[in-house]
């Protein structure tokens, strides 16, 4: 393992050795997915803006981003911060899924208001 992904998960260690949740989510878009988005982009006047050259030339590296996510993945999802892999092809979905591993996690945390310092039934408001 390189010397990068082992900060890396040193560091979320050390943030969930102290009480901190991390979710991370991946949220992938197949290839033909971002195609259809990206035509549609050009298509369409107002989301124009959205795309830029690097878009239609990064997509000739579609194959070494996704190894390059792969190994990214294995590597840095750990018990302590794993890794979501989200299908995001259909934004419902990919908003759905996202939603309930948040609320699972917040359940799990039996998140509860802290108690009061003080008596605050001898307080009266004038």
């Amino acid at each position: 393992m390189t010397p990068r992904y082992k900060q890396i998960n040193g560091f979320e260690r050390y943030l969930s050795e102290n009480d901190m949740t991390i979710l991370k989510f991946f949220l992938h878009i197949g290839k033909d997915e971002q195609k259809k988005r990206l035509q549609e982009r050009l298509e369409d006047r107002t989301k124009r803006w959205k795309v830029s050259e690097r878009d239609v030339e990064n997509r000739k590296y579609w194959d070494g981003y996704i190894e390059s996510y792969e190994e990214v993945l294995n590597k840095c999802s750990t018990k302590w911060a794993p890794w979501y892999i989200i299908p995001a092809n259909l934004k419902w979905f990919r908003n759905w899924a996202v939603a309930q591993i948040i609320i699972e996690t917040l359940d799990n945390m039996k998140l509860k208001y802290p108690q009061p310092k003080i008596d605050v039934s001898k307080f009266v408001i004038v």
